[in-house]
């Protein structure tokens, strides 16, 4: 079989105990015998581990945080494409994906292909939105509301009974028991994360994941769904098991087919126990537990670049189900000089 030449760029570097999906995406592609590859790292601090990882990376450079413009960004993708040719660019983190969504026309004209949910798909699946979500496509989820000030603190009372969740509008989530805990997770939240903080009604059931990928004509490519065994202090999943669940999966092509979503999704949904699935998250992009799809015997990150190659891809119809991740830390030992290198110079 003749090997694609390609150029991916991908962001997400930041292999850490609030992991990004760069090194699992990138370990995903590696692994397929499709491509002929070079893979162009995108990282935004200097102590993100994946710059580091010679095995998965072949060139790093340091990006602009989206927070500095959509400007500053695209131009300085604008000068690593011009020395790297990029054929592919895999954006892996919520808070960068409107950027580049909103980028897209100057990325084509680049030659850079992506393959993003739509501007109207990425707004509408929004944490403050979800209420209006689930009335449209027919969906449980929980009640919530967005707040923008300690003066809506006090009115949660009266739509909800606490406990309730506290939400950043991209990341983090607590349970708050009462008022004063709503407050230190609100000053929390917005300072890291901006308003609006979102209220959401809590569910009280066990938390279940299903990865995903959508081609943006209804159709799903494949999906994976996944159960937490390790849960870090930041929610994350430290490892997680296969399921057999149908259910999961209706809902996940129900989603895809009325949404028309393209691109990688996450769905977090809490199984009640009267076996009720609600949706509580639809995180627009791939997760970092992929890794756990492709050893179970779905590679939605080979998938992902083929689609946005406009190749033709078969959908996936099985999955490995009691297949475990586990994840692990492993010390790196680097030379200073690389650290020097990519500080100074932006890139290594």
């Amino acid at each position: 079989m003749n090997k694609i030449k390609l150029t991916l760029a991908a962001t997400g570097l930041n292999n850490t105990d609030n992991p990004g999906p760069g090194i699992p995406v990138i370990r995903g592609i590696r692994e397929s015998n499709a491509f002929d590859l070079r893979v162009i790292g995108l990282a935004y601090e200097t102590l993100e581990p994946g710059i580091y990882m010679e095995d998965m990376v072949d060139k790093v450079y340091i990006i602009p945080y989206p927070s500095e413009g959509t400007e500053a960004l695209i131009q300085r993708i604008e000068a690593i494409n011009s020395i790297e040719k990029i054929d592919v660019l895999i954006p892996n983190f919520d808070a960068e994906l409107f950027t580049f969504m909103k980028a897209e026309e100057k990325l084509v004209a680049m030659g850079i292909r992506t393959f993003l949910p739509t501007i109207e798909q990425f707004e509408e699946r929004h944490k403050s939105n979800l209420p209006d979500f689930g009335k449209k496509y027919n969906i449980k989820v929980p009640e919530s509301k967005p707040i923008l000030n300690h003066s809506d603190i006090k009115s949660i009372k009266d739509d909800f009974e606490y406990p309730v969740m506290v939400k950043g509008k991209f990341y983090d989530a607590w349970v708050a028991y009462n008022e004063e805990q709503v407050r230190i997770y609100f000053n929390k939240i917005s300072a890291k994360w901006g308003l609006p903080v979102i209220i959401q009604e809590f569910v009280k059931g066990t938390e279940v994941n299903v990865i995903a990928l959508g081609d943006g004509k209804g159709n799903t490519i494949g999906a994976v769904p996944m159960r937490k065994q390790y849960i870090t202090d930041k929610g994350k999943a430290w490892g997680g098991i296969t399921l057999d669940a149908p259910e999961m999966l209706e809902l996940t092509d129900h989603i895809i087919k009325s949404t028309q979503w393209k691109g990688g999704m996450e769905l977090e949904l809490i199984r009640t126990s009267k076996n009720e699935l609600f949706v509580i998250e639809i995180n627009p992009r791939i997760p970092a537990w992929v890794y756990l799809a492709v050893g179970a015997g779905q590679n939605l990150p080979e998938a992902l670049v083929k689609l946005a190659l406009g190749q033709k891809v078969e959908p996936y119809s099985k999955y490995d189900i009691g297949k475990m991740f586990v994840r692990y830390s492993w010390d790196m030992i680097v030379d200073l000089k690389k650290f020097e290198q990519i500080s100074t110079e932006g890139e290594i």
